[in-house]
């Protein structure tokens, strides 16, 4: 059904512009395995997560069937668990 399928590893916290070591995306189609896709040329080493977010807006605007999987840890914002006071121990 897919031509295309991409996979992100979405950890990481800090700002959209960090430089994070934890951000990654793999990419494969209907014959190859899937491969790392480097972050763009810059002088960071790491994907940010608003050059990811950017990445996949390019990939959406492409005209290839395509299946996205993002891994991520969502959870509430600290300030969340300390006004319901819900901090662990």
């Amino acid at each position: 059904m897919f031509d295309r399928y991409i996979g992100i590893d979405y950890s990481g916290a800090q700002v959209p512009t960090s430089s994070l070591p934890g951000l990654r995306i793999y990419m494969s189609d209907r014959d190859t395995l899937p491969v790392e896709i480097g972050p763009p040329p810059s002088p960071r080493k790491y994907w940010t997560r608003r050059e990811v977010a950017q990445w996949l807006v390019e990939r959406l605007r492409e005209n290839i069937p395509s299946v996205f999987g993002i891994e991520h840890g969502f959870s509430f914002p600290l300030l969340y668990f300390k006004y319901f006071n819900l901090e662990p121990d």
